[in-house]
């Protein structure tokens, strides 16, 4: 019989990393999947990186409480990376929103319980779907396998101090609004000249009512460009995901001091 006693800390660890990267690692984090379910997947998944892993000998100690706290924080630092960078789809239906005169209707949205801007849910339902056909929710599996590679599971500190690693995060945090931005440029660029045409009808003609007319024909506007530049909107996200996997390598990197 095999003597699973004293590599039980080790996988203890690796417990802790992989279920709080499902805390805030997009589709995995959701609401909408049982804790239960959660929890059993988390402890799957890393039995089978503890037997696919060579894992060092851990004693309980006071370190290794260190040890613990230090792969909780990985895990929600990870996973917090990847829901920001994706968090760009719905800040840019956001700026749509505003435009449109949808802003003042924000829903539930019921995966995280938080108000979403309309156009903010629906292009971010559509990110998940086109994430879920690339197999993204693989590769952010891959991720948490890989970042023993680069965070050791016997490193006892997360180099908070490091200048590097802050002005990453703020680089990421400074790119997920350019990111956000380049998706909403057409439909506000297209609702910014439609606002400069209602002026200009405003001054001319007078008797017709601009704030009447102005806000079923910016909704119309909106829907019509929307789908014009749809394609577009999917490239851009498919970068998106790109640019979430490059930034948790990277985070991962400067985490484990390389």
């Amino acid at each position: 019989m095999i003597d699973l006693a004293p590599a039980f800390p080790a996988f203890l660890l690796i417990f802790v990393r992989v279920t709080s990267f499902f805390l805030m690692m997009p589709l995995f984090s959701y609401r909408s999947i049982p804790t239960a379910h959660k929890i059993g997947f988390g402890f799957f998944m890393a039995l089978i990186m503890f037997f696919t892993m060579d894992t060092p000998i851990l004693e309980i100690n006071s370190t290794y409480f260190l040890l613990i706290i230090k792969e909780a924080l990985v895990g929600l630092l990870i996973g917090f990376i990847a829901y920001l960078i994706l968090a760009a789809i719905q800040i840019a239906g956001g700026f749509i929103d505003f435009q449109m005169g949808f802003a003042i209707a924000n829903v539930i949205d019921p995966q995280t319980g938080a108000q979403s801007p309309l156009m903010g849910q629906y292009l971010y339902t559509i990110g998940l779907f086109f994430l879920l056909t690339v197999n993204g929710h693989h590769l952010m599996l891959d991720g948490v396998f890989y970042s023993y590679r680069f965070i050791p599971l016997d490193q006892p500190w997360i180099p908070f101090g490091n200048e590097k690693m802050v002005e990453y995060v703020i680089r990421s945090f400074n790119s997920m609004f350019v990111i956000a931005f380049q998706m909403a440029i057409p439909v506000v660029g297209s609702l910014f000249l439609v606002d400069i045409a209602l002026g200009i009808v405003a001054r001319t003609v007078p008797q017709l009512n601009v704030f009447v007319v102005g806000l079923p024909l910016k909704i119309g506007v909106s829907f019509i460009v929307l789908i014009a530049v749809m394609s577009i909107m999917l490239l851009v996200v498919s970068q998106l995901f790109e640019t979430m996997l490059t930034t948790m390598r990277d985070l991962m990197a400067l985490i484990g001091g390389s």
